[in-house]
């Protein structure tokens, strides 16, 4: 892994990515032609692809870093990876599998120009694949989002690197999830603050899978167990730390009652009475959550679903809370597979204009 000693430039756009080559092409042209509006570069962090990933993006005029040892891949790794050579003043953080709208980074840029006191500004992102039922719950979320003050940025944003040098790291390699929550965390706890503005920031094409196999997939790579290791690291830390996350993410009381619940059902298959009894009051108990999930969602399957993935999810709270992090040093080893000069803004400056958005 080699230090970069390259020269600072205005935006640095970090694409996290594994195995994403039916999109990718996509992904990084509508980087480099938001880049070219601003100046900056692009990185694709590559979590050791087994795909085409690497090849298309050679294709490209963008910088290429790869994740050292692939066992060692979760969410955590890719914006820390990529940020560790980043050159730009400011980071703008997306996914593989989105596209960046065109003008979002500009006002974002002329937001944080005109508020030295916000650390990152995000927008919306648009959902493009609503074929699985927890697409169409992000969707949902994303539609009842308000603009203004925002806790942290989920679906990426752009960041100050000020900011995040104050912090110390980007994002915590050992977290398979929430990483946003904890970077914003972090940042809050030093006083910066955050916005999201009223406009598309990107297009999020996810992937299309059977729901119960994208669930049985996310358990195997460790996904499921972010929130859990969200929870343990952040009582680690200062009391504000774990306060911020069992008041704000919402998954933490929902996953909890599930736990409560699973208790009562284990308490009422071990009382001392009849099997009759036991087998009626078990099958309120399992039926209930499940009509009341099928009223909500308006469909017994989408009910069952939801149902079964906040089981899947509180089991993998608890795998989180019991797993210990593995790195205590935040350096993520690299390679790099592809060096590119930065762009040049298309103006030959980097232009300020006043934003319509403002607190």
């Amino acid at each position: 892994m080699k230090q970069d000693t390259m020269s600072p430039c205005h935006v640095s756009i970090i694409i996290k990515a594994l195995n994403e080559e039916k999109g990718i092409a996509a992904t990084l042209e509508s980087a480099l032609l938001a880049i070219q509006a601003v100046g900056g570069e692009v990185i694709l962090a590559d979590s050791y692809s087994t795909d085409r990933t690497v090849d298309i993006a050679r294709r490209y005029p963008v910088r290429i870093v790869q994740l050292m040892h692939p066992d060692e891949r979760c969410c955590g790794v890719g914006p820390q990876m990529g940020y560790q050579v980043a050159r730009g003043e400011f980071i703008y953080l997306m996914d593989g599998d989105m596209q960046l709208i065109d003008g979002f980074l500009k006002e974002a840029l002329s937001f944080l120009q005109q508020h030295p006191d916000i650390a990152g500004v995000g927008g919306r992102v648009m959902e493009m694949n609503l074929s699985s039922p927890e697409y169409q719950t992000r969707h949902a979320l994303w539609a009842e989002l308000n603009s203004g003050p925002s806790s942290r940025l989920d679906g990426g944003g752009l960041y100050r690197r000020s900011a995040i040098q104050a912090a110390g790291y980007f994002s915590d390699r050992n977290l398979h999830s929430y990483e946003e929550f904890d970077l914003a965390a972090r940042l809050r706890s030093l006083g910066w603050a955050f916005w999201r503005l009223p406009v598309a920031a990107t297009s999020h094409y996810g992937h299309e899978a059977q729901p119960y196999r994208m669930l049985w997939r996310r358990w195997r790579s460790g996904y499921l167990w972010g929130l859990g290791e969200l929870l343990r690291v952040s009582a680690r830390e200062p009391r504000q730390r774990l306060l911020l996350a069992l008041q704000e993410v919402r998954e933490v009381r929902l996953y909890a009652a599930v736990l409560i619940w699973w208790t009562g059902l284990l308490a009422l298959m071990l009382l001392p009475t009849s099997v009759v009894f036991k087998a009626s009051a078990v099958a309120i108990m399992l039926l209930t959550p499940l009509a009341l999930m099928t009223w909500r969602k308006r469909s017994t399957a989408r009910g069952l679903y939801a149902m079964v993935s906040s089981c899947f999810n509180a089991a993998g709270m608890v795998r989180g809370l019991l797993q210990k992090p593995r790195f205590s040093q935040p350096i993520v080893e690299y390679r790099v597979l592809q060096e590119a000069s930065p762009i040049i803004a298309a103006h030959g400056t980097q232009a300020r204009h006043e934003s319509a958005y403002a607190p």
